[in-house]
């Protein structure tokens, strides 16, 4: 008779073991189930940036300007996103302004993973627009020769944006912007408020008959509402899906006017 209890509860206490580690498995896969969810959920974002390296006829050497990369790169890195690299000619990119007083460009050279991204960046052709939700352009003074005519870029551009994405640029990244035609017809531009390097800080570069156009007034050919500061002082404008930041002051605000938009759209899809 003991011997029958004894063996009764042993065989509760095994049914009550194998409940309880049944629970916890459970738990455990939905909380691993919720976390590559969201993991999943927060795609990438492609940045692009200039493989051009000389100013003209100047001698002077340029590139992607680092800040433009940088800061933007810290606020979207940061937040989650996976950021991938794009430039006309893929490779090894030239880069400009390359300060590492600056903590966030110190703190982007110093990042193995992305260092090596940006040195050998993707061509057009190896990107799938499909995989990101948003597209950057970066500045610098190579953009001005190289990204406007760029009409793989540009088609990738569009069709992130037609995805229900985000274009942004700064500084002279909306060289980026002037030739993307969207697939009713329009330019991307036509209709939005933007900024761009202005006019005044051209001239204020002394680099205005240098470059091939003059980015404030191919934009507003292009049918897009201007807006511009002071030189060199910071100037941000979301609209419509589109962010662009004025110079190299209104980077870092181009990450987060980007970011909030990512937000705004996720909401937006719950």
């Amino acid at each position: 008779m003991l011997n029958t209890i004894k063996i009764k509860t042993s065989l509760i206490l095994l049914l009550f073991a194998a409940f309880f580690v049944g629970c916890n498995n459970s738990k455990t896969n939905v909380d691993n189930s919720t976390v590559k969810s969201e993991t999943k959920a927060l795609k990438k974002i492609l940045f692009v940036v200039t493989s051009h390296s000389e100013k003209g006829n100047t001698g002077e050497k340029t590139g992607y300007y680092l800040g433009e990369v940088s800061h933007p790169w810290d606020v979207l890195h940061t937040a989650g996103y996976e950021i991938d690299f794009v430039s006309p000619k893929g490779g090894k990119a030239p880069v400009d302004a390359f300060d590492m007083t600056d903590s966030i460009n110190k703190k982007f050279w110093d990042n193995d993973i992305y260092r090596n991204k940006i040195e050998n960046t993707k061509t057009p052709k190896d990107v799938n627009p499909d995989d990101y939700v948003a597209i950057h352009y970066a500045g610098g003074h190579g953009a001005m020769w190289d990204f406007a005519d760029n009409t793989e870029i540009a088609e990738i551009a569009a069709q992130i944006y037609e995805n229900n994405g985000v274009v942004s640029a700064v500084c002279h990244g909306p060289a980026g912007l002037v030739n993307i035609k969207l697939s009713n017809g329009s330019y991307l531009v036509d209709g939005k408020k933007v900024n761009a390097f202005t006019n005044e800080e051209e001239v204020k570069v002394k680099l205005e008959d240098v470059v091939p156009f003059l980015l404030e007034d191919q934009l507003i050919a292009r049918g897009a509402i201007f807006e511009k500061s002071t030189p060199f002082t910071e100037h941000v404008v979301a609209d419509q899906r589109l962010v662009t930041g004025q110079n190299p002051q209104s980077a870092h605000g181009v990450g987060q006017a980007t970011l909030k938009e990512l937000q705004r759209l996720t909401k937006s899809k719950k």
